[in-house]
């Protein structure tokens, strides 16, 4: 997207830590997108801090995409780490990720698969929060943040995409011209029903989505805004019919709320802006960044507004609700876990973290965790949110084990492991969900064992699974 049209295709707060800088890893995964991956953590950064996933433009770099665009100086403000994924100019001439083709784009495949990776990494080295890891990207970044948080909503607790397009807006790399400009025009649900299909078995919470987007954009049609809140706003099972709307910095910023009255998707129109990621260039407060191809002033930081959203600089989410009391668990099964606790004044909902990562939400002082593994122990705590969508602090930990044989395994032909979530096929070929690993043909005559290792994970157990 970062060039004209072709290029794309071929492409309280804790004390600041001290600056870092930009390191290269290597080993982080079987890495089947062949991406390249950068890390920024400030020195002493301590463990249980946030993590943000920025992804760079066509014919940039993690290095022209760092300091550049104001994401570290609020890694050192606020003290979290930063994650920027590279593309190599092999796997793509204009080094574009590969939003356009289905073996990046899907879960348990190619980049996507890569930029996990890379986040399970960066838990294994510094003890992330895996509640509150984010995903942002300019452009052709832009369209992959929206594959992220269609294909690893369980990882994603919030997106931002920055001229970008809507997830699965195309599938080949001639429909990826139209699908930039003039755009596609589909109805809500049909966008909608294209994120669910790409986790089809996920129970869980979204994403929460920005969409910021420049109205004098001639590379990624500005309608591409419009059509991605329609998106995430069906996903999040409310309508395209804006809240609250005001102005930030003189950008209209509309905000979508779902029916308990959380913000789950907003956008920002930036007046007069062309194609690129949005700057604001000096030291106030909320000022960031240094102007560059693709890199503009529009006299507001985008990093800044977007990490605002998140509660970056905030320890527990942003939020001044008390701690609720430790979950009791009402029962167990082979896939279930049901929790109950203690109502919080003034609590909109209550937020549940699984073993560190978002479960799921609940309006009530109950809820039900699905789509486990048998003979699983699981960690769980609970915290009350307020009406803004903030979460304060967090319960005691409380441990559940569900019923069954641990790591069950499923013997079945291509065909029904695909119907039951376990695996998808692509052009034919199946492909177990999660490790991405390659079934043989969609067939009911190929039959093949999977082992769920953890859920939503299947590896091939053709020999070796338990009993």
């Amino acid at each position: 997207m970062l060039l004209p049209l072709l290029a794309l295709l071929f492409g309280l707060l804790p004390a600041p830590a001290q600056a870092a800088s930009l390191t290269e890893v290597t080993g982080f995964g079987s890495n089947p997108g062949g991406l390249r991956m950068f890390r920024y953590v400030p020195d002493g950064l301590p463990g249980g801090r946030p993590l943000v996933v920025a992804l760079h433009g066509c014919t940039q770099s993690a290095a022209a995409y760092d300091d550049e665009t104001g994401w570290t100086r609020w890694a050192d403000a606020w003290g979290f780490a930063l994650v920027l994924p590279q593309q190599r100019s092999a796997n793509n001439a204009g080094s574009c990720f590969n939003w356009f083709q289905r073996t990046d784009v899907s879960r348990g495949q190619g980049e996507a698969l890569s930029v996990r990776q890379m986040v399970d990494r960066m838990a294994a080295d510094h003890g992330t929060d895996r509640s509150r890891v984010y995903v942002t990207g300019l452009s052709a970044g832009g369209a992959m943040t929206a594959a992220m948080a269609a294909s690893y909503p369980d990882v994603f607790a919030g997106a931002a995409v920055v001229a970008g397009v809507p997830f699965d807006c195309a599938r080949t790399l001639a429909a990826a011209f139209g699908c930039m400009s003039p755009g596609s025009d589909l109805g809500a649900r049909q966008w909608g029903d294209r994120v669910r299909a790409a986790y089809p078995s996920y129970p869980g919470p979204y994403p929460v989505m920005a969409v910021w987007h420049g109205t004098a954009d001639g590379t990624v049609a500005p309608v591409n805004m419009t059509e991605l809140v329609e998106q995430w706003t069906d996903v999040h099972r409310t309508d395209a019919v804006a809240d609250d709307e005001d102005t930030v910095a003189g950008h209209p910023h509309k905000v979508y709320r779902d029916s308990g009255g959380r913000a789950v998707v907003e956008s920002y129109s930036l007046t007069g802006m062309g194609h690129g990621q949005p700057v604001d260039p000096g030291s106030g407060e909320s000022q960031c960044g240094t102007t560059g191809p693709y890199v503009l002033d529009a006299n507001i930081c985008g990093s800044y507004w977007i990490g605002r959203t998140w509660g970056l600089g905030t320890p527990d989410g942003g939020g001044t609700l008390p701690a609720p009391s430790a979950p009791a668990v009402t029962s167990v099964g082979d896939s279930s876990v049901s929790l109950t606790w203690g109502a919080v004044e003034g609590a909109a909902s209550y937020r549940v973290l699984r073993d560190g990562a978002v479960a799921g939400t609940s309006p009530s002082t109950s809820f039900t965790d699905s789509g486990l593994s048998p003979g699983t122990t699981y960690a769980y705590t609970v915290s009350a949110v307020d009406g803004s969508g903030a979460a304060g602090a967090p319960s005691a930990p409380v441990q559940a084990t569900t019923t069954g044989t641990p790591n069950a395994c499923h013997t079945d032909n291509t065909y029904n492991h695909v119907a039951a979530g376990r695996a998808h096929q692509v052009q034919g070929t199946v492909y177990a969900n999660g490790s991405g690993q390659n079934m043989g043909l969609y067939n009911v005559h190929v039959s093949r064992t999977l082992q769920e290792t953890s859920p939503g994970y299947f590896v091939i157990a053709d020999s070796g699974c338990p009993s």
